[in-house]
């Protein structure tokens, strides 16, 4: 739901995967190649598990810092299959958002946007040999992987505009149930 005056708009959503979730097709509507819904689904389930701060960062030794994707991408082999499923999502879903909600606070970083998506291509062509179907679709992380660079582009794009529509405020109400 949105409301509206001169300046300022209001939406209201049951959940931030929703919001994100229309935001994204909003603009994949528009793109001349657009992403299939199973790939916008997942980019949006993956913005809404990151609304969560405590699950983009990491805890060692007691003391918050950002994950360090490539040396966890090597380390995730010496686990068993079912750990490193768990390892590869979490790398390629950080690298993911990093490169495309975040895009832009790794232009002021050494270690830029393509070493991050290299990362998560491999950590996504790694989870499909685990899991090679999801969300009933044959070679789902594949998909992803291929199609990487657009998933970040469409995220970006909302980044973007969340960045230059300074009027624009988000509330998530949890929803109710009507008898």
């Amino acid at each position: 739901m949105k409301l509206s005056s001169s300046k300022e708009s209001l939406t209201l959503e049951s959940s931030l995967q929703a919001y994100f979730y229309d935001q994204l097709q909003e603009f994949n509507k528009k793109s001349t190649q657009p992403l299939s819904n199973e790939l916008v689904f997942y980019s949006s389930l993956v913005m809404d598990h990151f609304g969560d701060a405590n699950k983009y960062f990491e805890n060692v030794d007691g003391k918050i810092r950002e994950k360090i994707l490539g040396i966890k991408l090597m380390e995730s082999a010496q686990f068993p299959k079912e750990k490193q499923k768990i390892i590869l999502r979490d790398i390629a879903d950080t690298a993911l958002l990093l490169c495309g909600y975040f895009s832009d606070s790794l232009n002021k970083k050494i270690i830029d946007t393509k070493y991050y998506q290299e990362v998560g291509v491999i950590a996504y062509k790694r989870l499909n040999s685990f899991q090679p179907k999801a969300y009933d679709v044959e070679d789902f992380f594949e998909r992803i992987a291929f199609q990487f660079q657009n998933v970040t582009t469409l995220m970006n794009l909302v980044s973007v505009k969340h960045v230059t529509d300074p009027y624009s405020l988000l509330l998530i109400a949890p929803s109710r149930r009507v008898s």
